[in-house]
């Protein structure tokens, strides 16, 4: 086990200073190639696992937007979904600078959508308990919708943001 490497277990900050100052340096044999291949593999895992994350809550709440938010405001006069509006909000707000910040992750979106559209109808049926046939089995949002801050399927009235 070389000196970088015990570092790695025992001080993770002095660890990656020390990995970054060889870097910088060219001194590539000196590198702890384990555990820094393991970090950026985990690196990768965190920023796509975090995107799923997103894109699952916002397709969720879109959906229930969709197929249920009419039936409830005709029942409910007040529901106006503000509350379903904020977090529609918000979650194309933090996926927009994801891909910013991360604009690797474009090219793998499309298949992220395709993997966590199951459990955004899952959530969707859940929480609107309508029967999950009322869902359609593809994802019917593309990413341009996804992100388009004036997309609210089904909706023909402007959506204003108090």
């Amino acid at each position: 086990m070389t000196e970088l490497s015990t570092l790695y277990e025992t001080d993770y900050s002095a660890w990656t200073l020390q990995t970054a100052e060889l870097i910088r340096a060219g001194r590539f044999t000196e590198l702890d190639i384990e555990h820094l291949l393991t970090e950026l593999s985990d690196m990768s895992k965190s920023e796509r696992d975090e995107l799923a994350s997103r894109l699952l809550i916002l397709i969720a709440h879109l959906l229930k937007w969709e197929y249920q938010y009419q039936t409830l405001a005709e029942r409910w006069r007040d529901f106006d979904g503000r509350s379903w509006q904020r977090t529609i909000i918000e979650q194309r707000k933090r996926l927009a600078l994801r891909l910013r910040k991360s604009p690797g992750l474009k090219a793998v979106v499309n298949e992220v959508i395709a993997e966590v559209y199951p459990d955004a109808v899952d959530l969707a049926q859940k929480e609107t308990r309508l029967p999950i046939t009322t869902f359609p089995q593809n994802c019917l949002y593309n990413l341009t919708q996804l992100l388009d801050d004036d997309f609210y399927p089904n909706c023909e009235e402007e959506i204003r943001y108090d």
